[in-house]
């Protein structure tokens, strides 16, 4: 496959620039040492490295797809989910960093991992690699949603 480079930068940073102007948004995670927290909850220094490699694989996912050279509609639909899932992903940080609403964020999460999980299936429809590429950002979304609902239940 030949790369093209515009696009694939593209692809790379949009996910980045949703995940930095959300942490801006949000005012960044500085409640978090602070919060009653579940057991397993990571240091806060982890979270800025996770979504940094997951927002790269995402780029790179929706990349493979967009030059996969499958049919046209069927991309559409894959990236329309893909947007939707990000904006929810953009939107989650304001909600639950910013105006502390735990359990709104929850639910977010909840529907985040329904769309990742839908968007994964339609890359792997067209781009095996790229529907694979989603698997990590699935589970730690999961796991995300653990530790949410734990701060929800404990403070």
């Amino acid at each position: 496959m030949k790369v093209n480079i515009k696009k694939l930068l593209l692809n790379l940073a949009l996910p980045l620039a949703v995940g930095g102007l959300s942490a801006l948004i949000s005012g960044g995670m500085g409640d978090y040492k602070v919060m009653n927290q579940p057991p397993l909850s990571p240091p806060g220094w982890v979270f800025p490295i996770v979504w940094t490699i997951l927002y790269l694989l995402m780029g790179y996912a929706a990349y493979r797809v967009s030059v996969s050279g499958g049919d046209p509609e069927q991309i559409r639909k894959a990236q329309r989910v893909y947007w939707a899932q990000l904006a929810l992903n953009f939107l989650w940080s304001p909600v639950f960093f910013g105006l502390e609403w735990y359990l709104i964020a929850f639910f977010i999460l909840i529907a985040m991992w329904v769309l990742i999980y839908i968007t994964m299936n339609r890359f792997s429809q067209l781009d095996k690699l790229a529907g694979d590429l989603l698997i990590p950002y699935l589970l730690w979304v999961t796991f995300a949603g653990y530790l949410n609902f734990g701060v929800f239940l404990l403070n």
